[in-house]
């Protein structure tokens, strides 16, 4: 009986992980169309490689022996599958612009990426989700109205307007925070928390402003369900049901809205690095691209794509998981 009842476990479990393995396949194919992109599109920048480093006074003769150098006059295809050879192997080669190794240029800027992203990711979901179960447990009064208005109003802005915003209130008309983030190595974790405060602040406001919705929506969906009806009949008080009735049964498309977030979050730096001067990823990429830093644009690139491929990947996990029909399609 015991082993019968394990085969079945096992067979019950295998469309599951046969479902998540492809998935994981999916975002390898991705990733994959994602490198022929990112290469396409550097190689498509308007100037050349040789002739931005060198400078407009630079000789043919010289702006010739670079390109030789860099192997710019390989045909792109070769050059393409070199690359990935060297990427695949962890080598992400050097950098045009000064010469050093890819992989120090990346060391502390990834650093520092990471921490804005785990500082924003930290204060915003927890807070999102309280004001999302606010929302849901006094829907229709002046509290859940004024949340939506602007929760509505900063996801249709433009997420460079909220960061000058800020500067313009926090730091220049307050003096509250400085209005770019100069982090430096060694610096003490409070003067990071402080520096990057307006940053920070900036990515919590829109990712509060999508989940503070996105959970309201979910947990009222829940609520119009048959026993969450019968609980309130049966004088169960409204906080109650909302907490925990409804907030279980929601949990599956939340955690998808936070999964979907994180990807944003882990993208989104590209503006609010370069608005605030913040040391980070985005930052280096933007740099890069006006030094026509090819190795680094690429480099930069790839970490944003799997970031951003990944955490979209675990939410497709995540749904699968929390939502067995999804084994099941309709015909």
């Amino acid at each position: 009986m015991q082993e019968f009842q394990r085969r079945n476990f096992h067979v019950s479990r295998h469309p599951v992980a046969s479902l998540i393995l492809r998935r994981i396949g999916l975002a390898l194919v991705t990733l994959l169309a994602v490198s022929v992109v990112v290469f396409a599109l550097v190689q498509a920048l308007p100037s050349d490689a040789a002739e931005a480093l060198l400078g407009q006074n630079a000789t043919p003769q010289a702006v010739a022996h670079l390109r030789q150098e860099l192997g710019l006059n390989e045909p792109v295809v070769a050059r393409y599958f070199a690359w990935l050879a060297r990427l695949l192997s962890g080598d992400l080669g050097r950098s045009l612009a000064n010469g050093l190794p890819v992989s120090d240029l990346l060391r502390d800027r990834l650093a520092n990426t990471l921490f804005l992203f785990l500082v924003s990711a930290t204060a915003s979901l927890p807070l999102a989700l309280l004001l999302g179960l606010a929302c849901a447990t006094w829907r229709g009064s002046l509290f859940d109205r004024v949340c939506n208005i602007v929760a509505a109003s900063l996801i249709s802005s433009p997420q460079f307007l909220v960061a000058y915003l800020l500067i313009y209130l926090l730091s220049v008309s307050w003096g509250l925070f400085p209005s770019s983030a100069d982090i430096r190595p060694g610096m003490a974790t409070q003067d990071k928390f402080y520096v990057a405060f307006l940053p920070a602040v900036t990515l919590c406001v829109i990712v509060v402003a999508y989940m503070l919705r996105m959970t309201r929506a979910a947990i009222l969906d829940v609520l119009g369900n048959d026993y969450i009806r019968m609980a309130i009949l049966k004088g169960v008080k409204q906080r109650r049901v909302v907490v925990h009735h409804a907030l279980p049964n929601a949990i599956a498309p939340i955690a998808i809205v936070v999964a979907l977030l994180l990807a944003y979050l882990i993208v989104g730096v590209v503006i609010v690095e370069t608005v605030f001067v913040y040391p980070g990823l985005g930052q280096l990429l933007v740099d890069a691209v006006g030094k026509r830093d090819i190795v680094v644009v690429q480099a930069v690139s790839m970490i944003f794509a799997t970031a951003f491929i990944t955490f979209n990947t675990l939410a497709d996990i995540v749904s699968i998981i929390c939502n067995p029909r999804l084994l099941y399609p309709r015909a």
